[in-house]
C-alpha cells in the first residue's frame, strides 16, 4: 500500500508496520545502511531469501520512501538501492529495536543466532550488548583489545 492510500486517519503503529513490517525489511535497511548501497544479485547471494520475496520487499521499501532505486544506463544494467533521508532517520530506531530484541531473547533464554553479531559488529552494538556477547562467546570477526574494549577486525564503523 502506497502512502497516498492513507486517506483516513491512521494509527501511527499501523503505519510504521506498513513501512517496516515484513520478515526482511529491517534486515534490508540494515544492509543498505552498513554498506552504503546494495545490489540485487549480490545481496540475494548473502541473504537466505527468495528472489520473489526480496524483490517485493525492495519494491515496498521504495514505495514507503525509505529507500531509493538507482538505475544506471550501462551494459549490463546496474541497479543499486540506497537509503533516503527518511530511511536514514529510521536507523537509530531500528538499532534500539535490535538491541531490545537481543536483550529480551537473552532474558527469555531464546537461542540467539551468532550470525546476528556478525552483521551487527559496530561499536554501538558491542557497547550495548557486550555482556550478552561475552556470556555467549559471540565474538565473530571482532578483535579483543588488551584494554578490555572490543574493536572491529573489518574496520567497518557504520
Amino acid at each position: 500500500m502506497r502512502a497516498d492510500h492513507f486517506d483516513q486517519p491512521t494509527n501511527p503503529y499501523h503505519y510504521v508496520l506498513h513501512c517496516i513490517g515484513g520478515k526482511w525489511k529491517m534486515t534490508i535497511l540494515h544492509e543498505i545502511y552498513t554498506h552504503g548501497s546494495i545490489r540485487f544479485n549480490q545481496t540475494l547471494k548473502i541473504l537466505p531469501i527468495s528472489e520473489k520475496v526480496f524483490s517485493q520487499q525492495l519494491r515496498e521499501l521504495v514505495e514507503s520512501g525509505l529507500i531509493r532505486r538507482i538505475s544506471y544506463d550501462t551494459v549490463p544494467p546496474k541497479v543499486e538501492y540506497v537509503l533516503t533521508p527518511s530511511g536514514e532517520q529510521l536507523i537509530p530506531a531500528l538499532d534500539i529495536l535490535y538491541i531490545w530484541s537481543i536483550r529480551r531473547m537473552n532474558d527469555l533464554e531464546i537461542p540467539i543466532d551468532a550470525n546476528a553479531f556478525t552483521v551487527h559488529k559496530s561499536g554501538k552494538y558491542v557497547d550495548a550488548l557486550r555482556d550478552i556477547m561475552e556470556a555467549n562467546n559471540f565474538w565473530p570477526d571482532i578483535e579483543h583489545q588488551s584494554s578490555g574494549e572490543v574493536g572491529q577486525a573489518s574496520g567497518e564503523d557504520r
